[in-house]
């Protein structure tokens, strides 16, 4: 058999079907249009996220009689409720903590200094003067980068401002009618398919509970693991209690990785606060079982309906998607794997199922006959 009938058996094989080859198109159209114009969708792409997480409330209301444009209403109010209380109450003391920290480089890079000196001193034969001056000088200019950071950001352009005023006015409105309007929506979308669309039926409905699961335990998760994060550095007195915890809910969102690169941070605020004594370690110890409860506790609870991915899989789709669609991709890499984990497994079946009952059809109308 030559590579040419190979190749063309396995075409037939996997696009012989109309429907195949018209999903593959849609799929592919999809991801050019993200990718291409991301940045002018965004504020489309963000509404309909927080869309799909609201839809759950809408739908528990109108369950218990509420009407349907009632229901809208109040998740909506609810929904703003929430993001004026971040805009005026949790971003500003973020904020603040962010200055401070970046205020504080200058101490935390010399209290640094001398505990590297007292480690040089304690072991000669293990750290030399010039790995201590070399660290000391890597770790000032990546703390000075990150301070330019922030007061760039702090001194934020025009077209930034009027770029948060349009997400603050548009967003809340997309948002509003993607709830409102969903079934109109919904069936428009649907018009513009094949009648015969099997195969998407079913990928839709194996990736749709999935998605709402993940996305709306993603953002249960990563409230729960911050404001324990925070009331937990709270207690023990730690600075920059909110700035860590935000770091430590947003860290959710990257399996594996998130959880490591948390740790640095906290460790750092921690071991310059309340130096290498008890409190440092019960600082580490509670954070520590802050993550061992999250990953084996409220993360079987909140993800009953996951996909078993293996890490290796969730680790490549974070670093692909999050390459090409930054925080977007990180946050959905996870369903966007499920979602060609879902495309490779239903592909052949459906397209084998379809030449079944295209025989099947034609054997009763012979039959007939």
């Amino acid at each position: 058999m030559t590579l040419r009938e190979v190749f063309k058996g396995w075409i037939e094989h996997y696009f012989s079907d109309e429907e195949a080859v018209i999903l593959l198109v849609l799929l592919v159209l999809g991801f050019a249009v993200v990718i291409l114009f991301g940045r002018m969708l965004a504020p489309f792409l963000t509404a309909l996220v927080i869309a799909f997480l609201l839809q759950g409330g809408v739908n528990a209301l109108t369950r218990r009689g509420v009407p349907h444009l009632l229901a809208v209403t109040l998740i909506f109010l609810a929904f703003i409720g929430v993001l004026l209380a971040l805009a005026f109450i949790l971003m500003p003391l973020i904020w603040n903590q962010l200055v401070g920290l970046v205020q504080e480089t200058p101490r935390i890079v010399a209290s640094g200094q001398r505990w590297l000196d007292d480690v040089q001193e304690r072991y000669p034969t293990l750290v030399t003067p010039d790995q201590v001056q070399e660290w000391i000088a890597v770790a000032g200019r990546e703390l000075t980068q990150f301070g330019q950071r922030a007061l760039t950001l702090s001194l934020a352009s025009l077209g930034n401002v009027l770029a948060l005023i349009i997400y603050l006015v548009l967003v809340p409105i997309l948002v509003f009618f993607l709830l409102k309007d969903r079934e109109q929506l919904v069936d428009f979308t649907l018009s513009l398919l094949p009648q015969q669309r099997n195969l998407m039926t079913r990928i839709w409905q194996e990736m749709d509970t999935q998605i709402a699961n993940y996305v709306r335990g993603k953002f249960v998760e990563i409230i729960i693991v911050g404001t324990v994060s925070f009331f937990t550095f709270a207690f023990f007195g730690l600075p920059y209690s909110a700035l860590l915890a935000v770091l430590v809910g947003f860290s959710v969102l990257v399996p594996y990785i998130g959880a490591a690169v948390a740790t640095l941070p906290v460790a750092a605020v921690a071991g310059f606060h309340f130096g290498m004594s008890e409190q440092f370690l019960y600082v580490l110890i509670a954070y520590g079982v802050i993550q061992a409860l999250d990953g084996n506790v409220l993360v079987p609870i909140l993800f009953s309906e996951a996909v078993n991915l293996h890490p290796v899989s969730i680790i490549v789709a974070v670093l692909f998607f999050g390459g090409i669609w930054g925080f977007w991709g990180i946050f959905f890499a996870i369903p966007l794997a499920t979602l060609l984990k879902a495309l490779v497994y239903a592909w052949p079946r459906g397209i084998r199922q379809y030449h079944d009952s295209q025989q099947s059809v034609e054997l009763e109308q012979s039959t007939e006959e």
